[in-house]
């Protein structure tokens, strides 16, 4: 397993992202190079109308939060000529912040972002006018309307217990959460720290909007009801105290938490929180991840995956174009424009896409859907809870 920290206190710096005191409600300055007139209707437009306006701009730039925008990239160009697209992979944090200091500075930006961390987009982004949506008209009977607004989701990404399988091809070695807080895991639960990443810091804070949860898991696993510490308020942060006390292992990135679950060879192999998705690499990585099912109460959480447009997009034509392309085609597999996310443990949003066969069905896998406004309430006491256990 590589060399990995543990209990570290993330620098200041690094919880900015989480907090975006921008003060973008009173920024007014539009964008440098702001395209098309903003009173146009989009939704009016066919698609052929869409491309060859789309065509004339000849540029499309993105943010995205996953590195398969490279594939999006090449297959959007081979079908689309004339258009450049312009990519930026970075995580959902930075992008975030990215967006909503350059919206402020009045500078130029993505025209399209492709962002997780629902709490922040919803009350941030979209709230404060950094983002607008943009529904393809040929969608409104596929999309269910939870996916449909604020922004349209092309699929649920999840952020849930994964083990190795093949230390373990009898199934998880976990079946309750409070497991991990026992001395037979100590120093061997991995996950990236909640106050780096957003996704991270979702799944901090449900656990601790699912307290009652949690308190019924504690009482199932240890035969006794949970007291909490003081000044701890709800089972869920008691669990994450009793996880940190437990030397858990914090990372930077979830490609540290894969390599040290799954890498193949190991007798004793950590477990970690990580992307369900990740299982794709197995074969190329020499990784044996597997999604911990049936886990009590829960083994993670699901969120989807925003696509949305920036409001002083200098290429708006395009950006709506990406959009609507990443959002799949009318096949049962969601096509090209969908075919780097249609992998087992992504979730198509689509009811018209059949989802991987290879991957649990979404109502089986266990993991608790967040509520973006409800998360964003909580979180900020969370993130602060969380630095005084470290």
């Amino acid at each position: 397993m590589p060399a990995l920290r543990t209990r570290v206190r993330p620098a200041l710096a690094a919880l900015l992202p989480l907090t975006l005191c921008f003060g973008l409600a009173a920024c007014t300055t539009p964008g440098a190079g702001a395209g098309t007139d903003d009173t146009t209707d989009w939704g009016s437009l066919g698609h052929d109308e869409l491309v060859e306006l789309a065509q004339e701009e000849g540029q499309v730039v993105v943010y995205a939060f996953t590195s398969r925008i490279a594939a999006i990239e090449e297959s959007f160009e081979a079908e689309y000529p004339g258009i450049d697209v312009v990519a930026s992979d970075i995580s959902s944090s930075e992008l975030i912040t990215r967006l909503a200091s350059e919206h402020a500075a009045g500078t130029s930006t993505a025209d399209v972002a492709y962002v997780s961390d629902a709490p922040v987009v919803v009350t941030e982004l979209l709230a404060d006018g950094v983002l607008v949506p943009y529904l393809p008209a040929r969608l409104a009977d596929a999309l269910p309307e939870e996916y449909r607004e604020p922004l349209v989701a092309n699929r649920l990404s999840t952020k849930v217990l994964m083990y190795n399988e093949e230390a373990h091809p009898d199934g998880s070695p976990v079946s309750n959460l409070w497991q991990l807080t026992e001395p037979s895991w100590a120093g061997k639960v991995v996950l990236v720290d909640p106050n780096v990443r957003g996704d991270y810091l979702d799944l901090a804070t449900e656990l601790s909007l699912r307290a009652d949860e949690m308190a019924a898991a504690y009482a199932d696993q240890f035969g006794e009801e949970l007291v909490l510490d003081d000044g701890v308020p709800d089972a869920g942060l008691q669990f994450l105290k009793d996880l940190y006390d437990n030397e858990a292992v914090l990372v930077d990135d979830t490609d540290t938490v894969n390599a040290a679950v799954g890498v193949v060879g190991q007798d004793d192999p950590p477990v970690g929180f990580t992307s369900y998705s990740d299982r794709r690499d197995n074969e190329d990585e020499d990784w044996a991840l597997q999604v911990a099912s049936g886990v009590a109460p829960s083994n993670g959480i699901v969120f989807p995956a925003y696509l949305g447009a920036t409001a002083n997009a200098a290429n708006p034509a395009a950006a709506r174009l990406l959009i609507d392309y990443m959002m799949g085609d009318d096949t049962e597999t969601g096509g090209t424009g969908f075919e780097p996310f249609y992998v087992a443990g992504d979730y198509p949003t689509r009811s018209d896409v059949t989802p991987p066969a290879d991957a649990l069905p979404l109502e089986e896998l266990g993991a608790w859907q967040i509520d973006a406004e409800t998360s964003a309430e909580r979180r900020g006491a969370v993130a602060d809870f969380l630095l005084t256990i470290q």
